[in-house]
């Protein structure tokens, strides 16, 4: 049992993870790690991973963007993806299979309690997330080049809890997750509005673009680049971020 009172033998908690970005995830799982329970797994989603066991199928091309700079291209959305982990964190729920598993992408930050997700859950609902508004401004180019695509529902699936026994997730199937276009899966189309259930926004704080919550974010979502990127040097939460990075490093020297 956790501080809180949940068992915990069902929980999980999964990072993506790029080899582009190894200075962000290690600042993600460092912090999550520091900030939970250590009965909590707290596991890397690494793509060649899920190839290697069979279950991400689609093809990814690498193609050029602008100013030169390499993206990665999904041919069945004819879109970009923005991480090697854009459509991979959809089969979390075929990875946990029961119990409660939460995803984060890995431009974060974990400053609350992260335990504190997995209080007063409801069995009822099938995924928790912060539900942000539309924003049709968060589209162009993100500071290390990649391409910003608008779409429903953007980013609610970057800080998710899966109920993963859910009956409406298992409306959700490989097949799909293998080639439905991507904007379809980040809008959870399989999911009714109800299935959803809503997180405090200080749980996806999206650092420089929403009002910082009164009382500090639990997580900072660097979307438009982590501190390390060209230009992001000075973002809000920079430095707790590189103060992360730097505890990090000690600790692994």
């Amino acid at each position: 049992m956790d501080p809180l009172g949940n068992s915990m033998d069902k929980c999980s908690a999964w990072i993506g993870f790029d080899p582009r970005e190894t200075a962000a995830f290690a600042v993600a799982k460092y912090s999550a790690r520091k900030r939970s329970n250590r009965m909590l797994p707290i596991r890397g989603l690494v793509l060649d991973q899920m190839r290697d066991c069979g279950l991400y199928r689609r093809e990814i091309q690498e193609r050029r963007g602008p100013a030169g700079t390499k993206i990665l291209w999904d041919p069945i959305s004819n879109a970009p993806m923005s991480t090697q982990f854009a459509i991979s964190r959809f089969l979390i729920p075929f990875l946990h299979k029961d119990g409660w598993a939460l995803f984060m992408d890995s431009d974060v930050l974990v400053i609350g309690n992260l335990m504190r997700l997995f209080a007063d859950l409801d069995p009822t609902k099938a995924l928790y997330c912060v539900k942000h508004k539309e924003m049709p401004d968060v589209s162009g180019v993100k500071m290390d080049g990649q391409l910003q695509v608008p779409y429903r529902r953007k980013l609610w699936s970057s800080v998710a809890i899966w109920n993963c026994a859910h009956p409406a997730n298992r409306r959700l199937t490989l097949a799909m997750v293998n080639t439905l276009p991507g904007r379809e899966l980040h809008r959870f189309c399989w999911l009714e509005d109800d299935d959803i259930g809503e997180l405090d926004p200080a749980w996806n704080h999206l650092v420089d673009i929403d009002p910082a919550p009164e009382a500090g974010p639990m997580i900072a979502h660097y979307t438009l680049g982590t501190p390390d990127m060209e230009g992001r040097g000075t973002c809000s939460y920079a430095e707790e971020w590189f103060a992360e990075l730097a505890e990090w490093a000690s600790s692994v020297c």
